[in-house]
């Protein structure tokens, strides 16, 4: 199948209404540098705007859409495809979602690679992980070893889906777990993040449930 990059005014551009993915602010910074800094970026995909005339839908790429829109870009390159509504609701299901995960091997050597041409500090505004990981990561040893030593500074998403009263309650959870000591961070060389932070307080909200007499069950709602 021929597939042709047409150039789209963003102004002609619409976000799915349903699009499920969200970017967290440092990321998108991040996304941001990255295009400025290189100039290229993956094009979007889009499809022909039901209802509208003119005009296309973002079905991947509303991240890089909002980034060129920073820019100041005035148009975005695109893939179209000719979707139905029912095609459509499946690839914004599965883009974002379908992922493979890093080879960590191949994860350090590449970064140690970066960090021989460009500064850490640099490296750490414009790819995922932070200073303190990518210090870590490139330190002596091979890629092996440092893997093995390391592979905890890849961290494993996880989901889950709440209501408001659900979420209110899990924020005020992780909020007066993180305001407890924590000896893990004493040790590592810069301050942890915000959601290193919320992971550290969830764990210890964790560990607390499996070491009660009840298992936290009694606490729990029906």
């Amino acid at each position: 199948m021929r597939t042709t990059i047409r150039h789209i005014p963003l102004d002609r551009l619409v976000p799915h209404p349903d699009n499920p993915n969200r970017m967290s602010r440092g990321n998108f910074e991040k996304l941001v540098r990255n295009m400025e800094r290189s100039g290229r970026y993956e094009p979007l995909v889009v499809r022909p705007c039901p209802g509208r005339p003119g005009f296309f839908q973002i079905i991947n790429g509303h991240h890089r859409c909002e980034a060129l829109r920073r820019l100041g870009q005035r148009s975005a390159e695109t893939v179209v495809w000719n979707v139905d509504d029912e095609q459509t609701d499946l690839l914004i299901a599965t883009l974002n979602r379908l992922n493979g995960r890093d080879s960590l091997d191949k994860k350090v050597a590449l970064l140690r690679r970066l960090s021989a041409r460009i500064p850490t500090r640099k490296l750490a505004r414009l790819l995922a992980q932070t200073l303190g990981q990518i210090e870590r990561l490139t330190r002596g040893g091979s890629p092996s070893e440092t893997t093995r030593r390391q592979a905890d500074l890849f961290a494993t998403p996880m989901v889950f889906f709440v209501d408001d009263g659900q979420q209110r309650r899990v924020e005020e959870a992780l909020a007066a777990a993180a305001g407890e000591p924590d000896a893990t961070h004493d040790a590592k060389p810069c301050a942890p993040t915000r959601t290193a932070q919320r992971a550290a307080a969830l764990v210890r909200i964790a560990a607390r449930f499996l070491t009660s007499p009840a298992g936290g069950r009694e606490s729990c709602d029906p």
